[in-house]
């Protein structure tokens, strides 16, 4: 038998075994001996079947921050994405860990089935200035069974001047608060709860509608007017690199950060853009020590993942939102809030001591 007949006899062999042997460019081949398919490796080493079914190796194929990432949002939520659908019950805080040196950050752990993506909630907002490292064991495992070949872990570190999100606590549910009453003209819509404490009064409900719960002078109200004084305290005093500002904000476009005024400020001649350069757990913080105004027709613009509820506007006195314009964000003003005629706030009119005064306006609360 020459070589040429030995050769065949040879593949003759593997074939009838059922196992095909598959050569790939980089010199690594995979079989699989139980059913006889084929298998190749992806760019990041994980075997995958050849008829484009799910990934037998689960793999993080992004993460947040990215690795090595700098001036990192102190109110950051880490997160991993994976190529394919986890079981949700292996991502646990024990295989989801975050450290600063040796020691564990405590937080709480979730998982997103309709991005396969799982996150890290911290407990407390990270420390500034300081190096943390993310990890994903190979404790998680994918739908069908499945670990990761190895742990897959990141590094970042946070930022000097980055801002802490404000809690908001019993206030957090309430797209109007007031401390005197709430009066309203109009089909105002207002997604979230309202409440007025320690007055009573709350009028214009009808024609206004509200999808959330009424609290006027109740215990729960009372809860969210203290919650609210400790919000706005916090707020106010905060001192971590504030950037100086005044008069028109209008035509800017600001980073995350702490802004400060020692008078008034108002959105005028041109939008305000808030930009988050990407991170969407980023915080934006003013302060002003009397009014905020905007004008007719004015913007609040959220962009690169910017969101309504990480903007916080302290207002030392009252606020006012123009006719038609369209704002964002956590209004904690010490005394009223007035918005005129068509204005729209994505976020919350909280007035500490007076009222909160709506024109057929539109407030939707936030989401976190």
């Amino acid at each position: 038998m020459n070589r040429r007949i030995l050769h065949i006899a040879a593949l003759s062999l593997a074939f009838g075994c059922g196992r095909q042997i598959v050569e790939f460019k980089n010199g690594e081949g995979a079989v699989d001996a139980s059913s006889g398919d084929s298998t190749h490796r992806d760019a990041a080493g994980d075997g995958a079947p050849v008829d484009g079914t799910a990934t037998t190796t689960p793999r993080v194929i992004f993460s947040t921050p990215i690795d090595m990432a700098t001036n990192v949002g102190i109110s950051k939520r880490p997160t991993a994405t994976f190529n394919e659908p986890m079981n949700p019950a292996t991502i646990t805080a024990t295989t989801f860990t975050v450290k600063q040196g040796t020691t564990s950050v405590s937080g709480a752990v979730s998982y997103d089935a309709a991005s396969n993506t799982a996150l890290f909630a911290p407990a407390a907002p990270l420390a500034v200035g300081t190096v943390y490292t993310a990890k994903i064991t190979t404790g998680a495992k994918d739908a069908s069974g499945h670990p990761l070949a190895a742990d897959y872990g990141w590094t970042f570190s946070t930022g000097a001047c980055s801002q802490a999100a404000i809690a908001l606590g019993a206030a957090g549910s309430f797209g109007v608060l007031a401390g005197s009453t709430v009066t309203n003209t109009g089909p105002t819509s207002v997604t979230g709860d309202l409440g007025v404490s320690p007055g009573t009064a709350v009028t214009g409900f009808p024609p206004g509608t509200l999808v959330g719960s009424e609290h006027a002078g109740d215990s729960t109200s009372a809860q969210a007017t203290a919650s609210l004084t400790t919000a706005y305290n916090d707020a106010a005093g905060r001192t971590l690199c504030p950037v100086s500002v005044a008069g028109n904000l209008g035509g800017q476009t600001l980073p995350p950060g702490l802004y400060k005024s020692t008078s008034s400020l108002a959105i005028s001649s041109g939008d305000l853009t808030l930009d988050a350069g990407g991170d969407v757990d980023a915080v934006f913080v003013f302060q002003m020590a009397s009014t905020l105004t905007t004008t007719s027709g004015r913007q609040v613009i959220l962009t690169n993942g910017a969101k309504a509820s990480n903007v916080y506007w302290q207002v030392g006195s009252t606020a006012t939102l123009g006719t038609t314009s369209v704002f964002a964000g956590t209004i904690m003003a010490d005394q009223a809030i007035s918005l005129d005629t068509g204005a729209r706030l994505d976020g919350r009119a909280l007035a500490r001591i007076a009222a909160v005064t709506m024109d057929t306006n539109t407030i939707v609360t936030p989401a976190p």
